[in-house]
């Protein structure tokens, strides 16, 4: 009766302590070690952000402590237009340490009736396109789709990139079509869920969900990592005005007949060759206007 009692205490410890995955194991299962308590993290499912971490300045913190949407948005706008035309690397990291486990993504899906793993390594930005009186960006994306070793023709992406609140940036697309078998052509949706933006080195992570519809059909979810060849700040913020006034020197003997006091000396010029408006500094004013009389 002791045993028992006992036994019926230890397996609700351990259900109490590692949650429901152990719903429907029994002790005998875990006595004989049937059952391992390691969590299959490959698929990560896609999940709701509870908050969205921006770094700027070498420094990370949760955006919604000292950031707007329109901040974010702004952030997002300048970092896509420093990359525009530029490839993108795609690789599958994990969410908490938010560092790459593989250079790419991966998903089982089947050809046919063919099983085969697709691949994606990277994503070109053809356009970016601003939506007036809205937090979106329109995107050009082209996925690098490849599967079995093979990479089919697929139409660009046109994607949304959505930033509704400091807690929900989203990037959908309605779906791109690649020519993965002979007969038909297999319809591909992405959706994309920011949690993570780093400004310094253009990082954007995030959980995703791929799914494919015709002749090849399957998909899956994870979390993956966007790096961006140049980062979210302006390239040339300094502007200067140009030159309005040039200096140059003449040496001459003599002006006037010599003297004795002054014989053997040189006198040098400065002539100040101003420009056709007079212009004294090297400055542009623009306002006030002189008034006219």
């Amino acid at each position: 009766m002791f045993n028992k009692y006992v036994k019926t205490s230890l397996f609700i410890g351990l259900l109490t302590l590692c949650g429901c995955n152990l719903r429907y194991v029994s002790f005998n299962d875990i006595a004989n070690q049937k059952f391992t308590l390691t969590e299959n993290v490959e698929n990560t499912p896609l999940r709701e952000v509870g908050s969205i971490v921006v770094c700027r300045s070498k420094q990370c913190a949760p955006a919604k402590l000292s950031m707007s949407s329109q901040y974010i948005y702004n952030s997002l706008l300048h970092l896509f237009e420093n990359n525009n035309h530029k490839k993108m690397l795609v690789c599958q990291a994990n969410p908490s340490s938010r560092t790459c486990l593989e250079n790419y993504i991966t998903l089982p899906i089947k050809v046919g009736i063919t099983p085969a793993y697709m691949y994606i390594d990277s994503v070109k930005i053809t356009d970016i396109i601003i939506n007036k009186g809205s937090n979106t960006l329109n995107l050009v994306l082209n996925y690098n789709v490849t599967y079995n070793g093979q990479t089919p023709d697929c139409t660009p992406a046109q994607s949304i990139l959505y930033v509704r609140n400091i807690n929900h940036i989203l990037l959908e697309d309605p779906g791109y079509n690649c020519k993965m078998t002979t007969v038909g052509t297999t319809n591909i949706k992405t959706i994309f869920v920011i949690d993570y933006i780093d400004l310094d080195y253009g990082f954007i992570g995030g959980y995703y969900s791929l799914g494919l519809s015709g002749p090849a059909y399957g998909g899956g979810t994870g979390y993956m990592l966007l790096r961006l060849p140049k980062n979210a700040y302006p390239l040339d913020p300094s502007l200067t005005a140009p030159k309005s006034k040039k200096k140059r020197q003449i040496s001459t003997d003599a002006v006037s007949p010599k003297t004795s006091s002054d014989e053997g000396m040189e006198m040098t010029m400065e002539v100040q060759a101003d420009t056709a408006q007079g212009l004294e500094e090297e400055t542009v004013k623009v306002f006030p206007l002189p008034a006219k009389q």
